[in-house]
């Protein structure tokens, strides 16, 4: 009997998550065993949004925020009829995708990649480079469809 594994998705939103979760649902639908966990960081709240607002409040927003963004990856998974599901956590995106994919024991982190270029990565940084640089565990850059 094989084990179920778990695959850690990130998604932003954006139309390359979507793609990123297109590939971790074909690698369910092609026989690996796995339950998806959908990951969405939001970035930390200022000090001044702290030290002017309620924190609480702030942190209630942040995850909503997170769920109406996972919400097409989530439908993708539903009509696919996988098992799933989500995580919204707060804090620097490649750090926190890196522990959460470790703290669920994933077999493989997923995550998409805009296509910038070195300028662009250059000029605003890459998530997907990040989590390259720093990774232990396998990961599957999703690169945007031609």
């Amino acid at each position: 009997m094989q084990s179920l594994t778990t695959l850690a998705i990130a998604v932003d939103g954006s139309p390359t998550a979507l793609h990123a979760v297109r590939q971790g649902i074909a690698l369910v639908q092609n026989g690996l065993q796995a339950h998806i966990v959908l990951i969405h960081v939001q970035e930390a709240a200022s000090l001044l949004e702290l030290a002017t607002q309620d924190a609480d409040a702030i942190a209630e927003a942040a995850t909503q925020a997170g769920e109406h963004l996972m919400a097409p990856a989530a439908a993708l998974l539903q009509e696919a009829g996988l098992p799933f599901s989500m995580e919204v956590v707060l804090g620097e995106p490649a750090t926190v995708l890196l522990d959460m994919a470790h703290s669920l024991q994933a077999s493989l982190l997923i995550v998409g990649t805009r296509g910038m270029g070195v300028v662009g990565r250059a000029l605003m940084g890459s998530v997907s480079q990040a989590i390259l640089n720093r990774a232990d565990l396998p990961v599957l850059v999703v690169k945007p469809p031609v």
